[in-house]
Formats: structure tokens, sequence, C-alpha cells
């Protein structure tokens, strides 16, 4: 049996936001909280989120073509890149909603319908975001890993809102009602802007995490003893893929064969320890002046 694909997960995603904006409108409707109400708005981002990483991924999982040799896997980052933006949206339609009860407080009806239907959804949400989580970090997706910490900032901005809820019921006071949904605003501004930070920093091609990095040097560093040397390591990740080029240094003498047969040796080790590598060596001898001219690539 094949494992789940990421385009899989973002199915449950989208069954749990349909799910979720149900159960969060109807806790509204029942109660009349702007809070609520605001919570309900950040699940229907959630849902348009869900559509449009169902679209990045299948995009990103088509192979290389002419036009795009290195693959489609940023694709990726225009999901994250529009999750952010309707996060960003969807704080500005909050914050009018609250500032207008804020002006106008009114009573909260039904608490405890409401609160019941708000924990469910809650619970629910939870539930995905961690299974999102895993499967983003497992499959190195960040559509994904930006989903699940999406309905993670979902999770808390409820807890937050049920506990203001209660608050309001056990003292009256209406006011903190759209102080809340204030509150879950600025929230899900911060975590719009960190997401659309990450996002950035992948459309601009950095490097793969130290720790991966170091996995690689560790590797190489294995063929020291053979008095093979390294230089001009270069990575940059583009979505669920790593691409990894350096130059290979051997004795001058040794045959084209030779030389590439180890090429192919390091080359199958880098990905065997990272899957979904793409690693380009480049062969030069060690005793050519010309081979020693690019070490300042070292330094990127």
């Amino acid at each position: 049996m094949n494992a789940p694909s990421a385009r899989s997960y973002t199915m449950l995603s989208i069954a749990a936001a349909v799910l979720t904006i149900a159960l969060k409108f109807g806790a509204y409707w029942f109660t009349g909280s702007v809070g609520l109400l605001s919570d309900a708005m950040e699940s229907g981002v959630n849902l348009i989120a869900a559509f449009g990483a169902f679209w990045a991924l299948s995009y990103a999982a088509q192979p290389p073509d002419e036009e795009h040799a290195f693959g489609h896997h940023k694709a990726e980052y225009f999901s994250s890149g529009l999750e952010s933006t309707l996060i960003v949206i969807a704080a500005i339609s909050i914050a009018i909603a609250a500032w207008g009860r804020l002006l106008h407080p009114q009573p909260i009806e039904q608490v405890g319908v409401g609160l019941v239907l708000a924990l469910i959804a809650t619970a629910l949400n939870g539930a995905v975001a961690w299974i999102l989580l895993q499967a983003g970090r497992r499959l190195r997706s960040i559509t994904l890993r930006a989903d699940a910490h999406h309905l993670l900032t979902d999770v808390w901005t409820s807890v937050g809102v049920v506990i203001g809820i209660c608050l309001v019921k056990l003292t009256g006071w209406f006011v903190l009602d759209p102080l809340i949904a204030l509150f879950v605003a600025a929230n899900i501004v911060w975590a719009g802007f960190k997401l659309l930070r990450e996002t950035g920093s992948g459309l601009l091609d950095s490097s793969i995490p130290k720790e991966e990095r170091k996995i690689v040097t560790d590797i190489l560093a294995t063929y020291d003893p053979q008095g093979i040397l390294f230089h001009a390591l270069r990575t940059r990740v583009a979505g669920s893929r790593r691409f990894i080029t350096f130059h290979v240094l051997v004795p001058g003498a040794w045959t084209v064969q030779r030389g590439h047969a180890l090429c192919e040796e390091i080359e199958r080790a880098i990905i065997q320890a990272l899957p979904g590598s793409y690693v380009i060596t480049h062969l030069e001898a060690k005793e050519d002046p010309a081979s020693w001219t690019d070490q300042e690539l070292d330094r990127t």
C-alpha cells in the first residue's frame, strides 16, 4: 500500500475546514458573539487556503519539462504566500466587525450551546493540525507545514475566544467580546507575517538547514583519508526538494571513468542520507591551479 502523498493530506484539511466552519458559524448563530464570528471567519480562510494547497501540491508534483527543467517544486510557495495574504485580509475583516461591536456592545445568548460547538471545532482543528504537521515534516512540504501552523493558530484563537466568552458570561462585561475579537485579529496578523517571511525565504533560494548541511559535510569528510578534496559546496531548497552542488578534487592522473565512479558513489550516499535531494558534482584535478580559483563559492 502506497504511503499518502502531501496532496492527499490537503483533502483532510478541506474536509476539516468545511466541518469547523459549520460548527463555528452555528456557535455564532446561537450566541451572537463577535468573538465566535471572528473564529468562524478564520476557518473560512482555512478552507480557501486548503484549496490553494491542493492546487499547489498538484502542480508541484508534475515532472520536469522543457520549460521547468528542475521541476515545479516552488509552486508550494505560491500556496503559502496566498495563505499568508488571506490571513491578513481575514484579520482586517475581523477587526472591522469587532470595532462596531466595541462601540455598541451586545449581550451573548445561549452560551452553553455555542461553547460546546466551538470546543468540538477546536478539538477537530487540533487533531488535523497535528496530523498535517507530522506529514509536513516527514514529506518536507512547506505547504502542509504552513497549513498546520495556521490551524494551530486557529486552535489557540478558539481557546482564547472560549475563555473570553466564559468571562463575559461570568462578569457581564459585554465589551470583552469585541476586545477578544481584536486580540484574535492581531494574533492572526502576526501568524500571517511569519508565514509570509518563510515564503519569501524559500523564493529567495535559501540554503538547506544547518543540520542537513552537516550531514553532507560529514559524508564528504569520510573521503579525507583517500586524499579527496571538496569545495564550492552550494545548496538551496525548493519546496520539498533539495539541490546540492559541489566540486570534487581528485589526483590529475585518475581516469575519467574512475573519477566519474567516485562522483556517482558520493551522490548516492548523499541522496540516501537526504532523500529528495538533487546532487550535482563537478570533477576537477587538484594539482591544477585553475581548480582552486572558485574557492570563494565556499562562503555562499
